[in-house]
This record gives structure tokens, C-alpha cells and sequence, in this order.
């Protein structure tokens, strides 16, 4: 008589305690928050002021620039004609930068109109399958630029008060990001080919306005937002360490709203201070983006590459517009 089989029975392993790193980065999140809350308590009148500031700005200019584009892009991205478009772009995109037509069409509507269209325009071909697996992320990489109205108009013309100094940083910008796109094509594995989709969507012109006007709102809290903090933490002195120079404020506030910090340093008139505010562009601060991860997130890229490959593409634009600015003398 043989002996009884034994039964090897499994402990089930007890649940994980939460991680100690993310419990403490959440108590400091928290503290932090509390921390603006209380500070915007003590002084609602001036930081009120300077949330209106944000938002008088967004209206007079990023809402006229922005609201007709991101329309326009939504429902061109929509029509066959994009589809056909993006067939002709399908060979020259793909030995570039590893892209789909698709894909290469989002990176000449982000160059033409710049921010948040792009961004907005990669979660809109994302959502509707018209990119290939995997392309997403590289995609997002290139398709996130300025475009001419804010660097030539803006930066070049009303700050730098001219416009061939608005043409330097915005090639500057448009070189680096696609030469750091190009070297990304021959890292990370190969992505698929998008599927062909031949329907039609009904509700096209509704879907295009909404997601349009849903966009320029976020973009418009996102600027008002960053306002304020940028106005608190001027009044807490950090702006004031001798980081880099005189153009120390204009660095740090541009790491926080690009545009207040492109304007502190076209108060020095000179190739680095331009370099430094083309590098600002193309990194783009944190409330550009805030207002960039709203949308690349749905469409699945991981922000922490993307803000390092953001960092490259603004070192790079930070040389180049540095090198053209000292040899030809523009500033």
C-alpha cells in the first residue's frame, strides 16, 4: 500500500504595502499645494490680479490665435483629403523620422500653428487608429513646436522689435527639434503601419468645434494658473538666485510661463539672451507642458521621456540660435 500523496499547499503572499517613495511624494504634494493655497489666502486681492492678468492674456491673444486652428485642424484631420494628403507624405516622413503620412501631416500643422495644436492633433489622429502602433511617442516628439505667429510675431517683432531675429530662433527651433527627431528613428523598435479606415464620421463639424472649444478653455486655465504661481513665487524671491547671471529671472520664470520669460530677457538685447529665450520655446515651460500633457497622455506617451527629449531639442536650439546670432550679428 503505497503512502498518501502529499498536498503542497501555497501561501497566498500578503497585498504590498504602498511604496514609502510615493506615500512620501503624495505628503509632499499635498504640503506643497496647501502650502500655495494658504499663501493665495493671504493676499487674494494681488493674486486674484495676477489670475485675471493670465486670463486677459489668453483672450486678447492666445484665443484668436489658437481657437480657429485647433478647429480647423481638428476637422481637416477628419476629411479624405488628410487621408490623401497623408499618402503623399507616407515615403519621405517614413525614411526621416520613422512616421506614417498621418504622422507627417500632424508635424506640418504643429509647425504652421504651433502650440497646443500639435499636441491636440497627435490625440486626435491617436483616438481615431490613424497612427501606427507605437508611433505615438515619436510622433509627439516632433509634432510639439511653436509656430511663426508667437516667435516671429511675438518673441521677434513686439520684444526683440525685429522680425529677422523672430526668423533665427524659429528655424533654430524647427532644426532641432527635427534633427533630434531624425536621430530617434533609428531607436525603439519598428512601428506598425496604421489600418486603413474608409468611414465616415457623421457628427465631424459638431465633434470639431467641441473638442476645439473644450482645448482653448484647458489651454486658457493652464496660462491663468501659471500666472499666479509665477506671480507668488516672484514674491518668495525665486527668481532672485544668481543662477545665470542677469538673465537668471528670465530663465527661471521661462521654466515656469515661456512667455514671461521670453520677455525678461529681450531686455538684453544679445545673442545669448536670445538663444536662451529659442531654448525656453522649445522646451516650452511647464505650463506649455501642462497644457501638452493634457492631450499626449490620452493618446498613451509617457511625459517623463518626453519632457527629457524636450530638454534635448532645447539645448540643441539653444546652440544653434546662439552660434548664427554671434557670427551674423543679428542681435
Amino acid at each position: 500500500m503505497s503512502a498518501p500523496a502529499v498536498v503542497a499547499t501555497s501561501v497566498a503572499p500578503s497585498a504590498p504595502a504602498a511604496p514609502k517613495k510615493r506615500t512620501l511624494f503624495y505628503l509632499c504634494l499635498t504640503a506643497l499645494l496647501l502650502f500655495f493655497a494658504a499663501l493665495f489666502l493671504s493676499d487674494p486681492v494681488r493674486y486674484a490680479k495676477s489670475v485675471s492678468q493670465g486670463i486677459s492674456l489668453w483672450a486678447a491673444s492666445v484665443l484668436p490665435a489658437s481657437f480657429p486652428f485647433l478647429f480647423l485642424t481638428a476637422l481637416l484631420t477628419g476629411l479624405p483629403t488628410f487621408a490623401a494628403f497623408s499618402r503623399k507624405l507616407s515615403a519621405p516622413m517614413g525614411k526621416l523620422f520613422r512616421l506614417s503620412g498621418a504622422g507627417g501631416g500632424a508635424a506640418i500643422l504643429s509647425a504652421l500653428s504651433g502650440y497646443p495644436v500639435g499636441a491636440r492633433t497627435v490625440y486626435a489622429l491617436s483616438s481615431s487608429g490613424k497612427l501606427g502602433k507605437g508611433e505615438e511617442f515619436r510622433l509627439a516628439c516632433l509634432a510639439t513646436t511653436s509656430g511663426p505667429m508667437f516667435l516671429v510675431g511675438t518673441v521677434g517683432g513686439m520684444m526683440y522689435e525685429s522680425a529677422a531675429v523672430g526668423w533665427v530662433m524659429f528655424f533654430s527651433h524647427l532644426a532641432a527639434v527635427w534633427i533630434v527627431c531624425f536621430c530617434m528613428r533609428f531607436m525603439g523598435k519598428r512601428t506598425s503601419a496604421p489600418p486603413v479606415l474608409k468611414e465616415q464620421n457623421p457628427t465631424l463639424l459638431y465633434d470639431s468645434l467641441y473638442g476645439a472649444v473644450i482645448s482653448v478653455l484647458c489651454v486658457g486655465g493652464f496660462i491663468a494658473l501659471f500666472f499666479c504661481l509665477g506671480q507668488m513665487m516672484g514674491d518668495l524671491g525665486l527668481f532672485a538666485f544668481p543662477l545665470f547671471g542677469r538673465y537668471t529671472e528670465g530663465i527661471l520664470r521661462g521654466l515656469l510661463e515661456m512667455t514671461g520669460g521670453c520677455a525678461a530677457l529681450a531686455a538684453y538685447q544679445t545673442p545669448l539672451s536670445c538663444a536662451a529665450a529659442c531654448g525656453l520655446v522649445t522646451f516650452g515651460g511647464a505650463c506649455v507642458l501642462c497644457q501638452q500633457a493634457a492631450f499626449l497622455t490620452r493618446a498613451g506617451v509617457k511625459m517623463l521621456p518626453f519632457v527629457f527629449v524636450k530638454f534635448l531639442q532645447a539645448v540643441l536650439a539653444f546652440l544653434l540660435c546662439w552660434g548664427f546670432c554671434a557670427v551674423t550679428g543679428y542681435v
